[in-house]
């Protein structure tokens, strides 16, 4: 099969995790034999989120008076494209000897008037204490929301349209490399109509979208969503949770998944799924073997009811 699999944005950095190089380096080991055992059988996409990794750069760039203006998000997006790609690169070079792996900075095409733009919603970044956050929003002039456990910077994130290296990645796919791509939802641009320019914007795409409409567009047959759940929940954080083993696109929208939390993956799994026909799936890292052969994680399958 062709899978494509969207690695959780806390896969190199968990929540509460110094973010040095080392503990990022570290944690690689459970992405690669994750992955290795797929690519052994199968043609495989691999991107994976941004969110701690840009949020950090971020700071830094606000925070650098060596610069008239900090870096836009667009061109710290690519910085972390190319950070954690060498960092896979590097891992599965030594876990899959012999095997063709090709890590890509990836573009992904937004619409300039669409309406994300006036409403920020895309958390990046650490968490702070409240008092903190508020200090540097004043301070940096950024946008904050609420977190879990604290308040975190929010930024636009736009609907992804396109994939420009769409065709670069299928003649990787077509010779046998590993493709690493469309890292944090991709560098987002938009199109000029007249010229065909790129322009970069000042956001961050939500990776998994990103990675539906990549797996569309490549004619993949399976679209693998990991996270640091062995399932989907619903009730998640109350005492009345329930997994959900298996779900057709309609059954995912009438639970309502916080749009801050597992809300982005389930909406990417529908999509796919609807527009393509095959099948998609949410679970663990270290079970994505399991998931893809069916013993674990949450499938997400066409509705094959016949009216």
């Amino acid at each position: 099969m062709r899978i494509v699999i969207a690695l959780g944005g806390n896969a190199l950095l968990h929540r509460g995790e110094r973010p040095d190089a080392a503990v990022q380096q570290a944690n690689i080991d459970r992405v690669t034999t994750a992955v290795a055992a797929l690519a052994l059988e199968h043609e495989i996409v691999l991107t994976h989120g941004n969110e701690p990794q840009i949020g950090l750069l971020a700071m830094e760039s606000a925070a650098d008076p060596v610069l008239t203006a900090p870096y836009p998000l667009d061109l710290l997006g690519a910085q972390t494209e190319g950070l954690i790609g060498s960092l896979l690169v590097r891992a599965l070079h030594d876990t899959l000897p012999g095997h063709k792996i090709a890590a890509l900075v990836t573009h992904t095409l937004v619409r300039a008037d669409d309406p994300a733009f006036a409403r920020p919603t895309k958390r990046v970044g650490p968490v702070y204490p409240r008092d903190v956050a508020r200090t540097l929003a004043r301070r940096r002039g950024w946008h904050i929301a609420k977190d879990a456990i604290g308040w975190r910077q929010v930024v636009a994130s736009p609907m992804p349209e396109g994939i420009v290296e769409t065709e670069t990645i299928h003649d990787l796919l077509t010779c046998g490399a590993l493709v690493i791509c469309a890292g944090g939802g991709g560098v987002p641009v938009t199109s000029d109509s007249d010229t065909g320019a790129l322009h970069g914007v000042d956001a961050v795409v939500d990776k998994d979208l990103t990675a539906a409409l990549l797996a569309e567009e490549l004619k993949a047959d399976f679209l693998l969503i990991l996270t640091d759940v062995p399932c989907v929940y619903t009730g998640y954080g109350t005492h009345d949770r329930q997994p959900v083993l298996d779900a057709t696109p309609d059954d995912l929208r009438r639970a309502g998944f916080a749009a801050d939390s597992m809300g982005p993956k389930t909406e990417a799994a529908a999509r796919f799924v609807e527009r393509t026909g095959g099948l998609a799936a949410i679970g663990a890292l270290d079970a994505a073997y399991e998931i893809v052969h069916g013993r674990s994680g949450t499938l997400v399958r066409p509705d094959l009811a016949v009216g």
